[in-house]
């Protein structure tokens, strides 16, 4: 009996002490069409930076996506380009997507077009219309001007 119960005890430990394994669930099936169903808008501005936020239904795939921003001073060359990651919850059906926009210049105007991608780097298609924003002066604080353009 004393021998069963050390047996039993040195199996709970055994199992108790390894770490589970995690259960990755498979790729949600892509949705046919990824669209922006608001946005984007920025959602805070000062002199120097800019997160930019939209939402879309949700894209499926990988459980790992990036919002992805082009952007630049010229309307014709957006050669800029800032990314955020973010894990898709599979259960909801819309996805929403914060990029921040780094080392701006004071009382800018940027053009940038939004998009998102797979951790694969495979875009979702999205490829959203040109719009505008003009930073505010130094020290100033979400003062930003926003107009969408017409599209590409």
């Amino acid at each position: 009996m004393q021998r069963l119960a050390v047996t039993l005890a040195l199996l709970a430990v055994v199992t108790l002490s390894r770490p589970a394994v995690a259960q990755v669930p498979p790729p949600v099936k892509r949705a046919p069409r990824v669209r922006v169903v608001d946005g984007p808008r920025v959602e805070i501005a000062t002199g120097h930076l800019v997160v930019l936020r939209w939402t879309t239904n949700n894209p499926g795939g990988s459980d790992v996506h990036y919002g992805v921003v082009h952007y630049g001073t010229d309307r014709a060359h957006l050669g800029r380009t800032a990314k955020s990651p973010i894990r898709l919850n599979h259960e909801h059906p819309y996805t929403t997507f914060r990029v921040r926009l780094d080392d701006l210049a004071p009382r800018t105007t940027y053009y940038y077009w939004v998009d998102c991608e797979e951790s694969s780097g495979e875009s979702d298609g999205v490829k959203g219309a040109v719009h505008e924003f003009t930073t505010p002066r130094a020290g100033e604080r979400n003062a930003a001007y926003v107009r969408r353009m017409a599209p590409r």
